[in-house]
C-alpha cells in the first residue's frame, strides 16, 4: 500500500483529494487545523496542523517521522486567501498569507524529506494567480489579492529550486482551476472532485520535475 500526505483535508479540494486517494487504495495522512474531519476510514490518519504555528508544524512532522511509514506522495494543499478585496499590499495580511501558503508548507516539507520515498512526488498547490506571465492578462486577476499572488509566485519558485536540489523525487506545482470552494466561490466552474481527479492523475504520474501544470499541460511561470 502506498502512502500519501495531504495537508488541509477538512474541506474543499483537500477533502476531495483525501477521499479520492482512499478510494484508490492509498493510506492517507491528512492534516486539519483542528485535528478532525467529518469522514473516517481505516486507512486515514488525521493530524492537527496549524501552518502559522511553528510548534504545530514540528509536532506534525514528528508524528509523520515516528509513524515509520514512508511517504510516496506529498500534496501541500492547505492555503488561504486573506486579501481578496485588496488592491494594495497590506503588510499584516501579507505576513499571514506567507506563513500559511509558503513558509509553513516549506517548513513541513523540509522536515519530512527524509520520509519521502525515492521516486516519490511532491505536489505544491499553486495558482495561475502566481504566474508572472499570466497575471495582468486575465480579467479576474486585475489588481486584486496581491498578497495571495505574491505567495503563489513564491511557491512556484520553491518548486523550481527544490526540483533542482532533489535528484530522486519529482517536484511539481499545480493549478487546480477555479474551484467551487470557500475561496473560489459559488461562481467557479470546477468542482472540488474534478480538481482532485486532475491533481490525482498528476500526483501518480511521472512528469518532468520542476514544472507548473494544469490538466496535464504545462503552464507558463
Amino acid at each position: 500500500m502506498k502512502n500519501v500526505l495531504i495537508t488541509g483535508i477538512s474541506k474543499g479540494i483537500g477533502k476531495a483529494l483525501a477521499q479520492k486517494f482512499l478510494k484508490e487504495g492509498f493510506f492517507v495522512f491528512g492534516t486539519a487545523t483542528n485535528g478532525g474531519v467529518d469522514f473516517t476510514d481505516n486507512n486515514l490518519s488525521v493530524i492537527q496542523l496549524e501552518l502559522t504555528s511553528k510548534e504545530s508544524i514540528d509536532a506534525c512532522a514528528s508524528t509523520i517521522l515516528q509513524s515509520g511509514k514512508k511517504i510516496d506522495i506529498l500534496i501541500n494543499n492547505a492555503g488561504g486567501l486573506f486579501d481578496e478585496d485588496d488592491t494594495v499590499v497590506v503588510a499584516d495580511k501579507l505576513r499571514k498569507t506567507l506563513e500559511v501558503n509558503l513558509i509553513g508548507p516549506i517548513d513541513l516539507t523540509e522536515q519530512i524529506l527524509s520520509a519521502i520515498n525515492s521516486g516519490g512526488h511532491i505536489v505544491n498547490l499553486s495558482s495561475t494567480a502566481g504566474s508572472l506571465s499570466l497575471v495582468g492578462h486575465e480579467s479576474h486577476f486585475e489588481g486584486h489579492y496581491p498578497a495571495y499572488k505574491i505567495s503563489k509566485a513564491a511557491v512556484n519558485m520553491y518548486t523550481r529550486t527544490l526540483a533542482l536540489r532533489l535528484k530522486d523525487i519529482i517536484v511539481s506545482s499545480v493549478h487546480p482551476g477555479w474551484v467551487k470552494t470557500n475561496m473560489g466561490g459559488s461562481d467557479a466552474d470546477v468542482t472540488p472532485e474534478e480538481a482532485a481527479e486532475n491533481i490525482f492523475k498528476l500526483a501518480i504520474s511521472n512528469p518532468e520535475t520542476g514544472q507548473f501544470w494544469f490538466n496535464g499541460k504545462k503552464l507558463p511561470w
